[in-house]
């Protein structure tokens, strides 16, 4: 079963496995371009989208949170100040992986791990995405189709109604579908 599995062990101790990952997120700040194995990579994505948010809010918290976390004083000045930026229009996904090719050693897969939008990245990204106009609300009995069934029913005027006629009574109504 899946259940708890959070994160990724990576074949390491919980001590080793933070320190590297403390170690790539500095590298891929610095160099906003790294290559490592599919699973570290998938593994930093989190971590690395994690610094561009706390870097976003710009507090003293966020810049002491991050700090715990990266390493190199001018990898946090690169991060507070260029990727908070860079980044500020975007409500997250600064990063890719891009799978590459096979390690001859150990036939590991590996991937680059690239943060977005920036100069000479490897594809492309899509702009960011505009949230959509908030929509009207609707009536409580159309929002599902169970609802929907036990509608009350719309008031359809009958042949008589459309021409007048007192002809028509209570008994020539007809019954929805739903009520029968």
């Amino acid at each position: 079963m899946k259940h708890r599995n959070a994160f990724r062990k990576l074949g390491r101790a919980s001590s080793h496995r933070w320190g590297l990952l403390r170690t790539m997120v500095s590298q891929l700040i610095q160099h906003e371009r790294i290559e490592t194995t599919v699973a570290k990579a998938k593994e930093l994505r989190s971590v690395a989208d994690r610094m561009v948010t706390l870097a976003k809010e710009g507090t003293l918290q966020s810049r002491r949170e991050a700090a715990a976390v990266v390493r190199g004083k001018d990898v946090l000045q690169k991060l507070f100040y260029d990727l908070s930026e860079r980044y500020k229009d975007r409500a997250g996904g600064y990063t890719r992986v891009l799978p590459t090719r096979t390690r001859v050693g150990d036939a590991a897969p590996m991937a680059y791990i690239e943060y977005i939008d920036r100069p000479d990245e490897l594809r492309r990204s899509r702009p960011p995405s505009v949230p959509p106009p908030p929509s009207e609300p609707q009536a409580p009995w159309l929002l599902s189709s169970l609802r929907r069934h036990w509608a009350p029913p719309a008031a359809v005027p009958s042949a008589a109604d459309a021409y007048g006629s007192a002809a028509a009574s209570a008994g020539d109504a007809e019954i929805p579908k739903n009520r029968r």
